[in-house]
């Protein structure tokens, strides 16, 4: 894309009404704009980032033989009180219609998806199965001060699967938690997976926990084995000893990435949703139900993948896999030749299907554009200028010198990495 085609919405100042350091960033990097407390805009560079984190867990999600549907966000109070939660889920969002009938926001979707399913599960020969979305949920936060991390209105992606009995359900929940890894991995983040409280649904639940200052969670982690629990249902200390192999134990702040529970009959009871067994007897669906904010994502990677001049995006997310920059030259003659040989660059990259931002405006500065270059954070920068030649200046952003290459190197290091 031609950066001079590209809204800029980057600011010179960090925005003074944040408190979160992803909030901050992004917003000054014109990734997102702020319409309220808890409430964003994603913008041109920020809405790449987001679905190209879409396009990781879609992947993951469709391997293990998920479905995707697409649920509707305004949702009938009457389920919600089949299930007990339209007096009880203090986040709620409630509407009421001229007609003044009353509805709630989508927060979560266990209320729609059992209805649904009950349109397809009739025998054991049904299940199992899993439907998830991506979705935009609503929740009245009490607290909408972290940012991307914590909002009113956000995107989420959450799996539901449906199970004739606790083993099968149980093959299911591992088999997800495999793929929850593999989506942090390819994030380039480091989740731990935590124990937490399985309130009314089962012992345990558990949550993918990324480390970080600014986390509003707290977990009891072992740093040699694979121990870790919220601080919810574990009070230890640092440097207790683990429960399982006796070495000390860390306290940390963190921040959820992810949950997952297995709801058993929870949702189905209020439902009735049942299937006949091979016997011809019937019996009630088991469930598990499997979330992941995409927002929060978004959120987290940008509070751990940043330095003081801007952010620095993995490669898996970065809404450009490089970002090409002409420099004007001494003269009009000059500039000329050099945004000739840069467009040459762009053009070469584009039909090796790299996906380049190419900074071809000649009104900024060298220094702007390496300033904006930084603060928007993507993997690599290419600088086509009268000072290269016929070479290229290549550097990656995570690194703070540059080298003068042939076009050669540069094809090989982008089709490898």
């Amino acid at each position: 894309m031609l950066q001079s085609k590209l809204s800029n919405f980057i600011r010179k100042e960090f925005p003074k009404d944040e408190e979160a350091t992803n909030a901050k960033v992004l917003i000054r990097a014109g990734f997102v704009d702020k319409t309220m407390a808890g409430v964003y805009s994603y913008l041109p560079l920020g809405l790449k980032v987001i679905k190209n984190i879409e396009a990781i867990i879609r992947e993951e999600m469709d391997a293990i033989g998920a479905q995707e549907i697409l649920m509707p966000a305004l949702t009938p109070k009457e389920n919600w009180e089949k299930t007990g939660r339209w007096g009880t889920f203090d986040a709620l969002f409630k509407v009421i219609a001229r007609d003044k009938k009353e509805y709630a926001l989508g927060a979560t979707h266990e209320e729609v998806v059992v209805p649904l399913a009950q349109k397809t599960i009739f025998s054991y020969k049904d299940l199992p199965f899993g439907l998830y979305q991506i979705q935009t949920k609503f929740r009245d936060e009490p607290r909408a001060k972290s940012g991307l991390l914590r909002g009113r209105e956000f995107i989420m992606k959450d799996l539901y699967s449906f199970h004739a009995d606790g083993d099968d359900l149980d093959k299911y929940y591992a088999e997800a938690i495999k793929a929850y890894q593999k989506i942090f991995k390819r994030l380039e983040l480091d989740a731990i997976l935590v124990e937490a409280s399985g309130g009314t649904f089962s012992k345990y639940s558990h949550e993918f926990q990324v480390l970080a200052d600014s986390g509003e969670d707290e977990i009891v982690h072992c740093n040699k084995c694979h121990f870790a629990q919220n601080r919810e249902i574990n009070t230890a200390k640092a440097g207790d000893l683990c429960p399982e192999c006796k070495a000390p134990l860390s306290v940390s702040n963190s921040v959820e990435a992810g949950n997952i529970f297995k709801l058993n009959t929870k949702y189905s009871d209020p439902f009735s949703l049942k299937y006949r067994d091979k016997d011809g007897s019937e019996k009630t669906v088991i469930m598990g139900c499997y979330g992941m904010g995409i927002s929060r994502l978004f959120g987290i990677i940008a509070e751990l993948f940043h330095d003081a001049r801007g952010l620095m995006w993995p490669k898996s997310v970065s809404p450009f896999n490089v970002h090409l920059i002409a420099l004007s030259g001494a003269d009009e003659n000059e500039t000329k030749k050099v945004f000739l040989r840069a467009e040459g660059v762009y053009k070469k990259l584009s039909e090796l299907g790299i996906d380049v931002l190419f900074d071809d405006r000649s009104e900024k500065t060298a220094g702007e554009k390496f300033a904006e270059s930084d603060l928007i954070g993507i993997p690599v920068r290419l600088v086509v200028s009268p000072k290269t030649g016929t070479k290229i200046e290549f550097k990656k952003r995570s690194e703070p010198s540059a080298k003068v290459v042939d076009f050669s190197f540069i094809k090989k290091y982008l089709m490898s990495n």
